[in-house]
């Protein structure tokens, strides 16, 4: 049997922690089953290695080995990519496809950022791992499939199953063996280890001197949170490698190429998203939209005033109302007698009681204006919302979609209208 050891030689595995040994433990002792295994850890912990030691230890080592990221996939081609469909399933759909589940046949998957799968997705796959069979797309053929799934995900799926994103039968029959891989910033001890392997790689990559920390420098290394776990690491070890000339590299000069606020960001619990933040902004933006509404209904009024009565009259009744708009004092306050040529015509109230113009009158096409302007700020307000909401989730419609509030085809509808 395979030792911890051997297998971090073979797999280039760097660090002794205790947690990753256990977890390199689990993955050899589960591997001769078929049992399926949920790998779980943060972004950057080195997830993918997991399948792979169960799949090269395992009795299907000869068969394929499909690695899926589930959340770079659209959804609405998911289902095609995993099932594979027929002829004519959907608009594209020129010929027959196999899907990942056929092809790998008597091998493995990897389903990573499984927790990314739409819910109708999710169906379908539970019905595989309970009984082996799939339905390609547009096709109503049961077929049978002997796959050994694996999968992972970064979110915590209690959670997502709370809020209606994950069924919560799904999560069982995945996780028949759970295997945690500790963030970066638990294996304080592994950290100048894997920064000095990085560092004799990326030497011989550029054919330059490996770098040294001194002893402070180690110390800010262990120190830092390293959000980005063993690839931010990687990163970091990269650009001083090419960027400094002196290969000895000092605490001031690693702190130069780490965040600023790195150090200080507080710690993701749970795998929570600052979703609270999110919300706070957006309804700080809806109340700045109201009371913009508001102010812009209070100009029309005063506006049409101005229009009916003359620019003196209005300034002695409407004092109040004027200075709430401009925000000076009434003695700042002056108009032209005329702000427009437009002479007010009082049959119009008569015929017209609920309004005082006609919208084909040219009195009206100021207060017109002044609507147009309002739609076009809201218009704009929207198109910021959205594109903080697509930065927040690093391009993801659907994960942007659901924090707005609307559907992804809305979304995807207002990208196109607004041409982001």
């Amino acid at each position: 049997m395979e030792t911890v050891q051997s297998i971090k030689q073979r797999f280039e595995i760097i660090g002794n922690d205790p947690k990753l040994n256990r977890a390199i433990e689990k993955a050899i002792q589960v591997a001769p089953t078929d049992i399926s295994v949920l790998v779980a850890g943060e972004s950057g912990v080195g997830k993918e290695n997991i399948p792979k030691i169960i799949h090269s230890l395992s009795h299907r080592k000869h068969g394929k080995y499909i690695a899926v990221n589930c959340g770079a996939i659209p959804e609405g081609t998911i289902d095609s990519e995993l099932f594979g469909h027929e002829k004519g399933a959907f608009t594209g759909a020129t010929g027959t496809r196999e899907g990942y589940f056929e092809v790998a046949d008597g091998g493995t998957i990897f389903l990573d950022e499984v927790g990314e799968l739409p819910l109708t997705t999710q169906v379908r796959l539970l019905r595989v791992l309970e009984n082996g069979e799939f339905i390609k797309v547009g096709s109503s053929q049961v077929q049978k499939t002997n796959v050994r799934i694996v999968a992972a995900t970064n979110v915590n799926l209690f959670e997502a199953i709370e809020k209606g994103k994950f069924r919560e039968d799904l999560y069982y029959r995945l996780s028949t063996v759970d295997i945690t891989l500790p963030p970066l910033r638990e294996r304080k001890d592994d950290i100048h280890l894997l920064f000095r392997k990085f560092s004799a790689d990326f030497a011989h990559k550029y054919k330059m001197p490996p770098l040294k920390l001194d002893e402070n420098a180690v110390q800010v290394l262990q120190k830092f949170r390293w959000s980005g776990n063993i690839r931010q690491l990687r990163n970091v070890a990269e650009q001083i490698s090419v960027l400094e000339t002196n290969r000895d590299v000092s605490a001031n000069t690693l702190l130069s190429y780490l965040p600023q606020e790195g150090n200080n960001l507080p710690s993701v619990i749970g795998g929570k998203k600052a979703e609270n933040d999110f919300s706070t902004e957006r309804d700080i933006l809806y109340k700045v939209l109201f009371d913009m509404k508001s102010d812009l209904n209070d100009l029309k009024k005063l506006t049409l005033e101005l229009m009916k009565n003359g620019s003196a009259k209005v300034q002695e009744i409407n004092t109040n109302l004027i200075q709430k708009i401009y925000g000076s004092n009434e003695s700042e306050i002056s108009f032209e007698e005329e702000p427009r040529t437009a002479v007010y015509k009082p049959e119009y109230k008569a015929q017209n009681e609920d309004n005082d113009f006609q919208e084909n009158d040219d009195n009206y096409l100021f207060a017109e204006t002044v609507e147009e302007e309002e739609i076009l700020k809201l218009e704009q307000k929207e198109i910021e919302l959205i594109k903080k909401s697509l930065e927040k989730n690093k391009g993801k419609r659907k994960a942007a979609a659901d924090e707005l509030g609307i559907s992804e085809r809305t979304l995807y509808r207002k990208i196109k209208q607004f041409d982001l």
